[in-house]
């Protein structure tokens, strides 16, 4: 293929606390096949440490966003996530991704896609995965994206411009429904599991359950094959309950062990994106995490701190520090909104070659 000889426009990005490469839409190839083999290449897929490619040999390191101009009314621009598998020949679709959202806006921007429209420039993305959209607000001082500024998340070291990230309408994006069961938990391979959607497919239940505390750190839990055997047989049996068919292969359901909180917190979250522990916890497992809180007879809702009021700040505590989402509740008080906040960097602007 040429894109091999004369490589392809591509820009680097840290979004939230992912990394991966972004790229336009035209620039890749359009066969779906040729597009995935270029970009297992480009990330040195499949190999652990992912040595002959981009990859950083982790699943948070190993994404990509696809972008294009919209066509749909109200939307600025389209966003595809596609996750690279490390040790697997496998890109897919199957999932969202929040923290590489945060990166769109800028990146749109930059390329041209949006105008800037003042000190600050909201950006409407229509999320391909799920069939969503997320309004992100980038700092433009002078017209062009800034990515420095004060605001800090968890799990990147450092300040940066704040990303503001409203959803909306995400409930049942991948599943067909908030709970695609139908039931506030379901029991699978004896354990009682929140089977939830509001954003990210999520299986959610008390750490305790499956014989753990819910505040290990990352490579305890990464080397307890016992427990990583039983979560993964319980997401094999959640997957088609789930609507989402046979998951063997898939990045979902992610899998959310909680705990009660220890830092003044909602709750405490260990997350399984599937088969390895997550540094921290995805934007939207958050947003579904969070909002299984507020479900009366969930697993979650038992451990969890619930603030008051019709705006809640529930913030989710994981292995490095905590992630904020601010749910909005309708007045059957269920989530209407759900907004947090991320950073953004560029990395590296140029071309990759496969």
């Amino acid at each position: 293929m040429s894109e091999t000889t004369h490589g392809v426009r591509c820009m680097w990005m840290r979004g939230g606390t992912s990394k991966g490469g972004y790229f336009l839409k035209d620039d890749l190839p359009t066969a779906i096949a040729e597009r995935d083999a270029f970009l297992l290449r480009v990330m040195g897929s499949p190999d652990p440490r992912q040595i002959d490619g981009m990859g950083g040999a982790d699943p948070l390191t190993s994404k990509v966003a696809v972008v294009g101009k919209s066509a749909r009314d109200g939307v600025d621009v389209d966003y595809l996530f596609l996750q690279v598998f490390v040790d697997q020949a496998i890109v897919t679709d199957a999932q969202n991704c929040g923290n590489i959202l945060a990166g769109i806006g800028p990146f749109a921007i930059e390329r041209g896609l949006v105008a800037a429209t003042g000190d600050e420039t909201p950006v409407a993305i229509f999320m391909e995965n799920t069939g969503q959209i997320a309004v992100a607000t980038i700092r433009t001082p002078g017209g062009v994206p800034t990515y420095q500024g004060e605001a800090r998340i968890d799990g990147v070291p450092g300040t940066a411009a704040p990303v503001p990230l409203e959803f909306r309408d995400t409930a049942g994006s991948s599943c067909g429904a908030l709970l695609p069961t139908g039931n506030t938990a379901d029991e699978i391979e004896g354990i009682r599991c929140t089977l939830i959607d509001n954003g990210m497919p999520c299986v959610v239940f008390r750490a305790e359950d499956v014989g753990v505390t819910g505040y290990e750190d990352r490579d305890t839990l990464d080397d307890d094959a016992a427990l990583k055997a039983r979560i993964e047989a319980i997401r094999l049996k959640a997957g088609p309950l789930m609507n989402l068919g046979d998951v063997t292969e898939k990045s979902v359901p992610k899998m959310m062990l909680v705990a009660a909180p220890k830092a003044g917190g909602a709750i405490t979250v260990r997350s399984f994106i599937p088969h390895r522990a997550h540094a921290t916890i995805g934007v939207l497992g958050a947003v579904s995490v969070a909002t299984a809180c507020l479900i009366e007879g969930s697993p979650a809702a038992a451990v969890a701190v619930i603030p008051d009021g019709a705006v809640k700040t529930m913030s989710v505590e994981h292995p490095t520090g905590e992630m904020s989402c601010v749910l909005t509740l309708d007045d059957d008080g269920r989530v209407a909104t759900a907004a947090l906040l991320r950073t953004a960097r560029k990395l590296m602007d140029g071309i990759v070659f496969a």
